[in-house]
């Protein structure tokens, strides 16, 4: 399942944040999205969750266009995770976790109130769902501990859980590495490739430039708005117009 933006161009009155950006996200593919600030990077991001309907262009998941409605298109098959961590702090992390799956869960109103036996096969699946995407992450498969008392570290990789709990084709990661450290960051490229391995088509926004180019099938460079570059790692990073526009000349 590939998720295509197709000249996608973005205003916010007088200001265009993006403009007739094109970039694919090939299954089974890591994507990495950077550029100076001001690039219109967070703009692309929340065309692509569904967060903002582009001013033209369009955003289409496996050749459909993607609802401009996040819970849509987390149910469509596009998750996120965010650059400020956004978890529940006073609930348990398996529980966080059940929160991503909560899109899956297919019983209507009346089993719900009368918690007959398909709801509870339900929660039972989702439960084993979601142990299970904690343990691929690393975490406690238990999930007893409440989230805000994780690690940082451990909070980040259940941000990772809960996205992927709910069957995502297309993971959406803002800056996943932010505030760690040279080990916690190489643990988390391990767990990106890994999540890759699944099928899954990944996107990253990383102001660690080494983190990006070591990691990424695909880079997607942005500046004021546009495609400055894009391909692979290498011939990107050896582009002049980036080594100038992002770099640094120096």
């Amino acid at each position: 399942m590939t998720l295509v933006a197709e000249r996608v161009t973005m205003a916010f009155g007088g200001l265009v944040a993006l403009d007739g950006v094109t970039l694919a996200v090939p299954p089974a593919s890591i994507t990495g999205l950077i550029g100076p600030n001001g690039a219109g990077k967070t703009t692309l991001f929340n065309c692509l969750t569904g967060l903002y309907a582009p001013t033209s262009g369009r955003v289409l998941l496996d050749g459909r266009p993607l609802a401009a409605d996040p819970a849509l298109a987390m149910r469509g098959g596009v998750a996120r995770t965010f650059q400020n961590i956004r978890l529940f702090a006073g609930m348990t992390a398996l529980d966080n976790v059940l929160v991503g799956r909560h899109t899956r869960i297919r019983q209507g109103l009346l089993t719900a109130l009368l918690r007959g036996p398909g709801l509870r096969a339900s929660e039972t699946a989702a439960a084993e769902r979601a142990r299970a995407e904690l343990a691929f992450v690393g975490l406690d498969p238990e999930g007893r501990a409440r989230a805000g008392e994780l690690a940082y570290g451990d909070q980040r990789r259940l941000e990772i859980a809960r996205a992927l709990a709910g069957n995502p084709m297309v993971l959406m990661l803002d800056e996943p590495t932010a505030g760690m450290n040279a080990t916690e960051t190489a643990a988390v490229a391990g767990l990106i490739r890994a999540v890759r391995d699944r099928g899954i088509g990944v996107v990253v926004i990383e102001h660690d430039t080494k983190f990006v180019f070591s990691l990424c099938d695909h880079v997607h460079v942005l500046a004021r708005g546009r495609t400055l570059a894009a391909g692979p790692p290498a011939d990107v990073r050896a582009d002049p117009r980036v080594i100038e526009a992002y770099l640094g000349t120096g």
